[in-house]
C-alpha cells in the first residue's frame, strides 16, 4: 500500500462496519485517522444483522411493483413488512420515490451498478481478514432460501439460473429430499435454493471489533464522542468528543441511519429513510447454515450466542419506540419448522438500516463542502459491502484510480 509522504488527517464518524473499514483503508494509506462514535465498534446495526457476507445479492431490495403485493404490505398481512401509520406522512414521499426507482426500466441500471460492488465484497473481506484476523468467525457454507410450495421452488430456480448465467453466482436447486439432507432439523418445506459462495459470520459485532483493533494497530485512534457536533472549523472539520474537541483536514460521515440528521443540519436534503429490523436468540441449534423462510421473510441463523431469528422490514421514524410485532409473529411460524428452544435475550434487539430511494449507497465527496465525504446508505448490505465501498472511498480521497466507476454512487445525484 502506498504511503503518503506527509500524513493527511481525517475524522471518520461512525464505528459500524462501514465506518471502521473506512478508517482502516485510510490508515493503510498513511492517513492520521480518528474514528468517532458514541459507542464502541460494531454495537449498532452492524451487531444485529444476519451476519451474511453475500455474493448473490446483486439485486437490491426493491419496492413491490404488483398491486397485489402492495395491498398485502399495506394491510400488513404478512410477517415480512410492518409500518407505523403515524410515520407515513413523513415517509410517504420517500416511499413513492422508492417505488418509482423500483420500476423494471429504472431498476435494471441500478442492479448493474449495485452488482459491481457486490461482486468484489467477499474478496474485500478476505483481504481485510488476512490482515486483521477474523477467519475463525466465518462459515463458508452459503445459505438457503427455502419455500413451502414446489411451484415456488421451480419459479425461483429460474431466477437463480439467470443470476448464475448473468453474474456468475453459483447455486444448487434443492428438492425436499436434498434440503432435508443438508438441514435435517428443518421441516415443512418443499425445497429451495442453496447459495454456495456467501460467508456466514457467527458473531458480526466481533468481526467489526476485530477490524477496529487492526485499525488501532495501524496507529488509528478510537474515541467516543457526539458525531452530530461535526462542524467546519478553519480549513477543516471538528467534532466534540469525550477527550475534547478533535480536528482534522477531512471528515467522513459514515453514521448509517444517523447520517440523515447530521447531513440535514449541514443543509442537505437527501432522500434517506430507514428500515428497522429485530432479532432474538434461542437455545435451539437445529441448523448448520442460515435459512430464509421465503414465504414469511424472516431468517434463522446459527450464531455464537444461539440461533438468531431476524425479521424483515419495519418502516418507522428514526428514534421511534420499538414495536417488535414481527418478531413475535416470526417466532410463532418458526416454531413450526425448527426446534427453536427458549429465548436467550432479555428483550428483542432492534436496529435501523440506512436506505436511499434508489437503493444505491452514497460514496464520495459532499457536493457543497470541501473536505467532507459521504459513506452511507447501504440498506441491507452494509455488513457485506463495508470493506469494498471503504476501499472505493479511500481511492477517491487519495486520488487513486477507482476500481469501479464511482459515478452511480455519487452524492451529487441527489443535490441540484
Amino acid at each position: 500500500m502506498t504511503q503518503t509522504a506527509l500524513a493527511k488527517t481525517a475524522l471518520v464518524l461512525g464505528a459500524g462496519m462501514v465506518g471502521v473499514c473506512t478508517a482502516v483503508q485510510l490508515a493503510r494509506r498513511g492517513w492520521d485517522v480518528t474514528l468517532v462514535d458514541r459507542r464502541g465498534p460494531g454495537q449498532e446495526t452492524s451487531f444485529g444483522n444476519a451476519g451474511l457476507i453475500q455474493s448473490e445479492a446483486v439485486q437490491p431490495y426493491g419496492f413491490p411493483q404488483g398491486w397485489g403485493l402492495i395491498w398485502r404490505a399495506m394491510r400488513q398481512a404478512g410477517v415480512d413488512v410492518h409500518y407505523h401509520p403515524q410515520a407515513l406522512p413523513q415517509l410517504g414521499a420517500l416511499l413513492a420515490q422508492y417505488w418509482w426507482h423500483s420500476s423494471p426500466r429504472r431498476y435494471a441500471p441500478i442492479v448493474d451498478a449495485f452488482s459491481r460492488l457486490i461482486a468484489r465484497a467477499i474478496d474485500a473481506h478476505a483481504e481485510l481478514m488476512a490482515l486483521a484476523g477474523g477467519e475463525h468467525l466465518v462459515r463458508k457454507t452459503g445459505w438457503i432460501k427455502a419455500f413451502r410450495q414446489e411451484q415456488d421452488v421451480a419459479q425461483f430456480a429460474q431466477q437463480a439460473r439467470w443470476l448464475e448465467q448473468t453474474h456468475g453466482v453459483p447455486s444448487t436447486i434443492l428438492d425436499a429430499a436434498a434440503l432435508a439432507a443438508l438441514e435435517p432439523g428443518l421441516r415443512g418445506f418443499a425445497g429451495g435454493v442453496h447459495w454456495l459462495d456467501p460467508w456466514a459470520v457467527r458473531d458480526p459485532g466481533a468481526l467489526v471489533q476485530g477490524y477496529a483493533r487492526y485499525f488501532q494497530r495501524l496507529g488509528g485512534r478510537l474515541i467516543q464522542g457526539d458525531a452530530q457536533t461535526l462542524h467546519a472549523r478553519g480549513a477543516g472539520w471538528a467534532v466534540q468528543t469525550d477527550g475534547g474537541l478533535v480536528q482534522a483536514e477531512q471528515a467522513v460521515i459514515a453514521l448509517g441511519p444517523w447520517s440523515a440528521p447530521l447531513t440535514r443540519a449541514l443543509g442537505y436534503r437527501l432522500p434517506l429513510f430507514i428500515k428497522r429490523g429485530y432479532h432474538m436468540h434461542y437455545s435451539g441449534q437445529p441448523l448448520t447454515r442460515p435459512v430464509l423462510d421465503a414465504d414469511n421473510g424472516y431468517m434463522l441463523v446459527p450464531m455464537a450466542r444461539g440461533l438468531r431469528l431476524t425479521t424483515g422490514a419495519e418502516f418507522a421514524r428514526l428514534g421511534a419506540p420499538a414495536t417488535p410485532v414481527q418478531l413475535a409473529q416470526a417466532e410463532r411460524v418458526a416454531r413450526g419448522i425448527v426446534d427453536l428452544g427458549e429465548p436467550l435475550d432479555a428483550a428483542p434487539w432492534m436496529g435501523s438500516r440506512p436506505c436511499t430511494v434508489d437503493m444505491k449507497p452514497l460514496i464520495g465527496a459532499a457536493p457543497r463542502h470541501l473536505g467532507l465525504w459521504f459513506h452511507f446508505g447501504h440498506a441491507h448490505q452494509g455488513f457485506t459491502l463495508g470493506p469494498m465501498t471503504a476501499r472505493l472511498l479511500a481511492q477517491l480521497m487519495e486520488g487513486e484510480p477507482p476500481e469501479v466507476d464511482p459515478q452511480p454512487y455519487s452524492p451529487a445525484r441527489f443535490v441540484r
